[in-house]
């Protein structure tokens, strides 16, 4: 079977189009014949040599979607559709492949009325988003605040918070265009940064209470930024760092507030918790509720082009192979 292989860390010159054995179906696994797979930020990290537990060769790809062909047992007969995230392409070969066999576990049924390309960009952002918000107590009528409009947790947040009765599910971009393009298809509550500050946005949209709830996917100074946006009591969860590793804070926004910081990570959570998380995101796809928002397609062995204009062009909305 075709496969986009890293053969070493050190850049995109890495990648290589091989031809590999089709795996094999085994107890607990499921053979998915891949339609489509989602690009992610964590793929450029692994080709670039900054995540030291992944070994090459590696087939990358850590989500994607796809249609059973066997193992699936009467929960998801051959012909299923499914997407689906977990371990692969980092402790083991990944979704930049035609075929996968994939844990029964990690997979979810697609709703008649999402595509496979729009699925394959599901899995990471909404499921990382939708726990992230019951780890920091959402419920109705909260305020949430998640930076970056056109990145995959931004978005994801936004939208499941607005679906689920937030006051407010406020957002940011630092693209004057990006901020127009995301207003266009309804994002009424995103802060543009070239021309407003993040706290002074927030402030006027939640008329000076702030934000029971940060999560924040970002990281850097964007990170230092929003804590200050906190309300009394409220929390920040921090997951990401695509803007850096390192943030100054001010500890008063903490001990003032008496808010909260905490960080989350995907693969740590237990399996009940990815069940209802599941649960929620297939709802509220399947009532139109969430719409995921893909930003452009490339073919399996363009996938090199397809991480760079991720990380280099910065898209609104998700980067997904096409397989």
């Amino acid at each position: 079977m075709r496969a986009m292989r890293a053969e070493g860390f050190s850049g995109y010159k890495d990648l290589k189009l091989v031809d590999i054995p089709k795996p094999a179906v085994s107890d607990g696994r499921v053979l998915v014949r891949i339609t489509a797979a989602g690009v992610t930020p964590l793929e450029h990290t692994i080709l670039s040599g900054g995540y030291p537990r992944a070994k090459a060769p590696l087939v990358l790809g850590g989500e994607g979607a796809g249609v059973v062909e066997e193992g699936g047992g009467t929960t998801f007969p051959a012909g299923s559709r499914v997407m689906f995230t977990g371990p692969y392409g980092v402790s083991e070969n990944g979704t930049y492949s035609e075929w996968l066999a994939v844990r029964k576990e990690n997979l979810c049924l697609i709703p008649d009325n999402i595509n496979d390309l729009s699925a394959a960009g599901v899995p990471v952002a909404h499921l990382t988003a939708q726990m992230t918000l019951s780890f920091a107590g959402f419920a109705r009528g909260k305020t949430v605040l998640s930076p970056a409009i056109g990145g995959s947790v931004g978005n994801a947040v936004t939208q499941l918070a607005r679906a689920q009765g937030a006051k407010h599910a406020i957002s940011t971009t630092t693209n004057h265009a990006k901020a127009q393009q995301a207003r266009s298809v309804g994002f009424d509550e995103v802060i543009d940064l070239s021309v407003e500050k993040l706290t002074d946005g927030v402030r006027r949209i939640t008329e000076g209470y702030g934000a029971d709830i940060v999560i924040d996917a970002i990281g850097g100074e964007i990170l230092s930024e929003a804590l200050s946006t906190l309300a009394t009591g409220g929390s920040l969860t921090t997951l990401g760092y695509s803007a850096g590793r390192k943030a100054t804070i001010d500890v008063t926004d903490l001990i003032w507030k008496r808010a909260s910081m905490k960080s989350f990570s995907l693969f740590a959570q237990p399996a009940e918790e990815w069940g209802a998380a599941w649960s929620v995101i297939f709802s509220l796809l399947h009532s139109g509720a969430v719409k995921p928002i893909v930003a452009k397609t490339f073919p399996l062995a363009e996938a090199a082009d397809a991480l760079r204009y991720l990380v280099e062009g910065r898209p609104f909305g998700r980067v997904v192979l096409t397989i």
